[in-house]
């Protein structure tokens, strides 16, 4: 089987984003509006910067809720973005090359621009008109943007139609979506994105609905069609055994930014960000006499509405070290998963000396413990010694650098926190501290 392309060399770049953010406003209460309280605000893509060149296969990889399949259809005018720059460079009547800003369009003009970006959808069954025969589906968006009509149309449907793989076409220009396989109804949402001959398509997980028996075929008739239409693909998937194939770089996304860049093949060789180490570790191994270590990041995905200071990927993270952004509601996790594994009676014993927890649900860097009702400071100190004796390797306690006394109890400080900006390692970009910028 023929796989990707082993030269991702690249002329110019198509498409350039620059500081990209798009937020999500969450629906606030009535009280709260009133009182002219912020609305609180989701993170889908928070600081994004990337280059995508011509002929080029970049994947966006990541867990559900990373912002990739935000980041991909902001690219197409899909979303509107809150703050940065997207950036389309393309020929235009005159053959020169020039640059459309698609952030700042206006609809009209955003569906000009369709004859030049595309999208496939994940799910093909819900991107196909269940009404609309795969002819008139097709053909649609000559129709829509005047392109051709008639016979021309109906010839150049049957044309598409045969270069995706669903031949005879006499055969499948007069089926209804329903009468078709997934595989099949891929390949006609397919054919329905290059019918208008685009520089750009965004593939949004275009394999994951599929059964597995097929999904190899459409990732091939992919590359099929980068090599002989010229195109250029941004492939969003959680996938990275189909990124390795497919890819000739891969972007791996946490929580709206970009953790680590770079080439497919020194990814997967020598990953650098410890998030990008935990997918790898998260591939299955086929083999089922091999018993691998899969070492798997602790706990969930933070709110995106209320991200970690610091780094985003700290509080999962085993090796984060003290600069990382601790911070309050670690310490909450903390005592919390301390106690689970308590007995019902230490647990009692244990919760009596500490007080009031839900200050700690305020993000800060000094984190305020008060000690429960006829409890002592002394007490609290020897509680939180305890818990650290017992895991003394827990990354949290690297970034304490100091627990005063107070007034009500004890006052935990940690280390000031860096939020890593891409620095340049090898031949590709991280955002760790643990990679520091090359001079």
């Amino acid at each position: 089987m023929q796989t990707k392309p082993e030269s991702a060399a690249r002329a110019r770049s198509v498409v350039d984003i620059h500081d990209l953010e798009v937020h999500f406003a969450l629906r606030g209460g009535t009280l709260a509006r009133l009182f002219g309280r912020k609305t609180p605000k989701v993170k889908a893509v928070d600081g994004v910067s990337l280059s995508l060149g011509k002929g080029e296969v970049l994947g966006l990889v990541g867990e559900s809720g990373s912002g990739k399949t935000t980041l991909g259809r902001a690219m197409l005018g899909l979303v509107p973005s809150t703050k940065g720059s997207i950036t389309y460079r393309g020929e235009n009547d005159r053959g020169e090359l020039s640059d459309t800003v698609v952030s700042e369009m206006s609809e009209s003009r955003l569906r000009r621009l369709r004859t030049d970006l595309q999208m496939i959808f994940q799910d093909p069954s819900a991107a196909l008109n269940p009404s609309m025969d795969i002819e008139t589906a097709v053909g649609h968006p000559l129709r829509i943007h005047g392109i051709a009509s008639g016979e021309e149309l109906r010839r150049r449907v049957a044309d598409t139609l045969e270069r995706v793989g669903l031949s005879p076409v006499e055969r499948f220009m007069s089926k209804m979506p329903g009468d078709l396989s997934g595989g099949q109804k891929q390949r006609a949402v397919i054919a329905r994105a290059i019918i208008l001959d685009p520089e750009v398509i965004v593939a949004d997980e275009p394999i994951s609905m599929l059964d597995m028996s097929v999904r190899a075929k459409i990732l091939q008739l992919l590359l099929d069609l980068k090599q002989d239409l010229g195109l250029t693909y941004v492939y969003i998937t959680h996938d990275l055994a189909s990124a390795k194939f497919f890819c000739d770089r891969v972007a791996i996304m946490y929580l709206g930014r970009i953790v680590e860049i770079g080439p497919t093949e020194e990814i997967f060789a020598d990953p650098k960000h410890p998030y990008t180490k935990s997918l790898l570790r998260a591939i299955p191994e086929p083999d089922p006499s091999r018993i691998v270590d899969r070492d798997l990041p602790r706990g969930e995905i933070p709110d995106a509405a209320n991200p970690p200071l610091g780094c985003a990927f700290h509080p999962r993270c085993p090796e984060a070290v003290a600069e990382c952004g601790w911070e309050s509601r670690d310490l909450r996790t903390l005592l919390e998963s301390h106690w689970m594994r308590q007995d019902p009676d230490v647990y009692e014993s244990e919760r009596r000396i500490v007080g009031e927890v839900d200050a700690l649900d305020t993000p800060r860097q000094r984190a305020p413990l008060t000690a429960g009702k006829g409890q002592s400071t002394a007490e609290l100190r020897d509680l939180l010694d305890r818990i650290r004796a017992e895991d003394p390797d827990e990354p949290l306690w690297r970034g304490v650098d100091e627990v005063v006394d107070t007034p009500d109890g004890v006052e935990v400080a940690f280390h000031d926190s860096v939020d890593p900006a891409l620095r340049r390692s090898g031949n590709v970009d991280v955002a760790c501290v643990l990679y520091p910028d090359e001079d």
